[in-house]
């Protein structure tokens, strides 16, 4: 598998440069030279596949030879150790469930794939120290934190925009230990993004570290992203259902990007929805044809509080040579945080099911979309749960409160010692710490 710059199309670099590096020197992201079709024999049998059976075809249809079978096949297996249901809401509405992983969010896929495929590579090349930098809006940090736990000759540096994250995805960042390092940004997720993309420019730091990055900017997030929309469909079809929108709740814009990936793969769905809150420049370019980021807001969906979202420029070349055919395939839709409360209490009321902020935004978009394609009421919708409700108690009250179940992991993350650094929105200030810090490598 080679990659290209979107800053550079005829630059070339193998899988595992490009894993590591994460950003290219000319700070664009890396894309797939070559954006090969899932074989016809597993498009037509797809129904007949398990979970971790998809995520090995699609991993291996994409990789070709650039991790050994045998080795892609255990990674996907540790990777994908958890469900992802289609659980009914309705004749025509599916909520695909993706917070039943150890941080309860959907980056779980990413990162715990993208941990064990630097593992193995770190494996290979002897005790070279690996140092993690990435920044969240909310739920990357938790998953990466989680998924790089303990795994050996890896630092994790995560920044975090100060009260900008729940109180949950706070401790989630902050009480790991060994390896996890969480530093606190006064500023938004925006300015958190600019600093970790000024450590990779700079040639002092990348001189004295070997700098990668876990957030969607590395392709390696993106890829197993793009196995839960094809589970998604094979689980339709064992439904009799082929004709599918996926509503996808989006801040960085990788979830969607990873299923247009899936799309451009071969996965026939018929429609994307770009779901947003009040950061709207996604939808605001399908609108009216002009791309211009502004500065994040907050809202209660706050890990898709992003102006300037990195993955757009990799949706922008999947469809480089045919921006008419993305703006028809993806439609945007944004939503304001009255939008959102109401929706959470009338899926509630009407489904008894709870809906974090973000999966509220999704469903929104699925609900608008219909209204507006009455000739399309055959037509399947399932907006993607990116998060579990329990990680936004700030957002619940009285009854719906009351019907949050708190899983363990949750519970037991009171327990635990708060670490975090403190720092202002000064990339000297970040480069000074991450070249003083001496914490040890996990083990």
């Amino acid at each position: 598998m080679n990659l290209y710059s979107t800053n550079n199309r005829s630059l070339r670099v193998p899988f595992r440069e490009a894993l590591f590096q994460s950003m290219p020197a000319d700070l664009g992201l890396y894309m797939p030279a070559d954006i090969p079709r899932l074989p016809a024999y597993f498009l037509a049998q797809l129904a007949e596949y398990s979970f971790p059976e998809i995520a090995f075809v699609v991993a291996r249809t994409l990789l070709h030879e650039a991790v050994p079978e045998e080795e892609l096949r255990r990674i996907v297996n540790e990777a994908v150790s958890f469900p992802a249901p289609v659980v009914p809401l309705g004749p025509e509405t599916f909520v695909l469930e993706l917070f039943h992983g150890p941080s309860l969010a959907f980056k779980d896929f990413g990162a715990r794939f993208m941990g064990r495929l630097m593992s193995y590579f770190l494996e290979l090349e002897g005790d070279q120290v690996l140092d993690v930098l990435v920044a969240t809006s909310g739920d990357t940090g938790g998953a990466v934190a989680l998924g790089f736990l303990g795994v050996p000759n890896v630092r994790v540096t995560i920044l975090y925009p100060k009260g900008k994250v729940s109180a949950i995805q706070e401790l989630q960042l902050t009480t790991n230990g060994q390896n996890i390092r969480a530093v606190e940004v006064a500023g938004t997720f925006d300015d958190c993004q600019a600093l970790v993309k000024q450590a990779f420019a700079d040639a002092e730091l990348n001189e004295r570290m070997r700098l990668t990055s876990a957030n969607s900017i590395n392709i390696a997030r993106l890829i197993p992203q793009a196995f839960y929309y094809v589970h998604a469909y094979a689980q339709l079809l064992r439904q009799g259902r082929s004709e599918v929108v996926f509503s996808v709740p989006s801040g960085n814009f990788g979830n969607l990007g990873a299923g247009l990936l899936a799309w451009k793969m071969g996965l026939p769905v018929q429609q994307f929805l770009a779901a947003t809150n009040a950061n709207d420049t996604v939808p605001r370019f399908l609108r009216t044809g002009q791309y211009a980021p502004k500065p994040s807001v907050a809202t209660l969906s706050n890990a898709m509080d992003v102006g300037n979202p990195s993955n757009w420029a990799r949706i922008a070349e999947l469809f480089a040579a045919d921006e008419a055919r993305l703006r028809s395939l993806v439609h945007g839709y944004s939503f304001t945080d009255a939008d959102t409360r109401t929706a959470i209490q009338q899926v509630y009321q009407t489904h008894r099911y709870v809906m974090c902020p973000h999966t509220a935004i999704a469903w929104l978009a699925w609900q608008q979309w219909r209204r507006e394609n009455p000739a399309q009421q055959h037509v399947v919708g399932v907006f993607l749960a990116t998060a579990h409700p329990c990680k936004f108690p700030e957002v619940f009250e009285g009854e719906l409160a009351a019907a949050v179940l708190i899983p363990e992991q949750v519970r037991s993350l009171h327990e635990r010692t708060l670490e975090k650094v403190e720092l202002f929105n000064n990339f000297e200030a970040l480069k000074n710490y991450l070249l003083s810090a001496t914490a040890e490598v996990g083990s």
